[in-house]
């Protein structure tokens, strides 16, 4: 055991070497992709059965058509427990919705959630196991948070001298780098705890580099950090992904449109939840009463039709359909700005607290919106923390960059 203990140690140093300081090759020729699960389990790496493993996976942990718990059960490795972030293991779980402890009926295996009050694994939980693997679908936003699962993850692991493995996985929305960049003396929480925009533009096997490398953990430690990096991944790809990585997020538009829709959270309007299109549609129960026109015209050019929708037991809402819409590389402001200028109540719009600010990571958008701030005004306000946070992520990208994305406007 002490042996292949050993061998396991000097395979994560290896991976450490490559998987956080070298950037992956870019193919001249398109080759399928592969995501760190399934380079993990191919002939470069080795899985020592021995060791007890730990996964923090979900119903987006896949290797092919099969779970990444089934696949391990199969090559003899030796999984004693399952840690599960929002939604639960099975991705069913609505946002906010307390997830419970439990048992997977499929393997037995004990489930501890880290959503509710249990956020980080403890050290009794964490006793018996000799390596953690993290495998989530990240959709590339701050404000989603898988990223403060993997913050509190590697923060246990650092704490209780165990190594970690994070299996890489495409970001959907890895193509683009913006928005306001999170003010973290004022709005950290479990929904940005981390000085990044609302769109960072890299993967999560990245974003954990830097995570470890910024020293983001409490008191500046760091974690034995290792990352399976994917083969042949190109940021500027698109990338559908397999299965929903949470309830809402039912396909590529609204995986598109989730960046620049979800600071809907923090305001009187719906986004859909409780309908067929959550992050498709957003619309407010309270219009003005001034008679709307047929059409909104959005800041790229783009038409967007009148839409009325009621959501599952909630009130009927009054706004626009974003369904066939193309959506550019972009936070986009567009969405915000329509919608507060049609509510009838605009002192009501941010719900009197200061949820909004903490999706916006910052209190100073909010400001921008009421006193009605012309958008590239806005825009340009972000532009020196985003360059400084683009010097940041430079040191540790795993894959080529891309050139600068410009929106098409036409």
């Amino acid at each position: 055991m002490h042996t292949l203990r050993h061998s396991w140690l000097v395979l994560v140093a290896l991976l450490l070497a490559v998987g956080c300081k070298a950037q992956q090759p870019k193919p001249s020729v398109p080759q399928p992709l592969r995501v760190g699960a399934e380079v993990m389990l191919s002939k470069e790496y080795a899985i020592f059965p021995p060791l007890a493993v730990a996964l923090v996976a979900n119903q987006t942990s896949l290797v092919g058509g099969t779970h990444l718990v089934d696949t391990l059960l199969n090559e003899g490795v030796h999984v004693t427990k399952i840690f599960c972030p929002e939604h639960g293991f099975r991705g069913t779980e609505a946002a906010g919705a307390k997830v419970d402890n439990s048992v997977d009926p499929k393997t037995g295996l004990p489930i501890i959630s880290l959503y509710g009050k249990n956020k980080k694994p403890t050290p009794a939980q964490l006793k018996d196991v000799d390596v953690v693997i993290f495998d989530l679908q990240d959709v590339g936003c701050r404000f989603y948070t898988y990223l403060s699962t993997l913050h509190y993850v590697m923060e246990a692991c650092a704490e209780n001298d165990k190594p970690l493995l994070v299996l890489d996985r495409p970001n959907p929305n890895g193509h683009y780098i913006d928005g306001p960049v999170l003010d973290t003396a004022k709005y950290r929480s479990f929904v940005g705890m981390h000085p990044v925009p609302i769109v960072y533009g890299m993967t999560i096997g990245e974003y954990a580099c830097m995570v470890n490398g910024e020293h983001w953990l409490s008191g500046g430690i760091e974690c034995k950090l290792s990352v399976v990096p994917m083969q042949n991944y190109r940021r500027d790809s698109v990338y559908d992904l397999p299965v929903p990585p949470s309830p809402n997020l039912r396909n590529a538009h609204a995986i598109a449109l989730y960046p620049s829709l979800c600071l809907f959270e923090g305001t009187s309007a719906s986004v859909g939840r409780g309908t067929d299109w959550p992050f498709e549609v957003v619309g407010t129960p309270h219009p003005s009463r001034v008679e709307w026109n047929a059409t909104y015209t959005l800041a790229a050019g783009q038409k967007v039709p009148l839409y009325s929708f009621t959501p599952k037991g909630g009130k009927p809402c009054y706004g626009f359909d974003l369904r066939g819409i193309k959506v550019p590389p972009r936070f986009d402001l567009s969405y915000l700005m329509m919608m507060y200028n049609v509510v009838a109540n605009r002192n009501l719009f941010f719900l009197g607290n200061n949820f909004f600010d903490k999706l916006a990571g910052t209190g100073d958008l909010r400001r921008q919106l009421q006193h009605q701030v012309p958008e590239e005004e806005i825009r340009a306000s972000w532009q020196p923390q985003l360059d400084h946070f683009k010097t940041i992520r430079s040191r540790y990208l795993l894959y080529p960059d891309i050139e600068s994305v410009q929106v098409d406007e036409k």
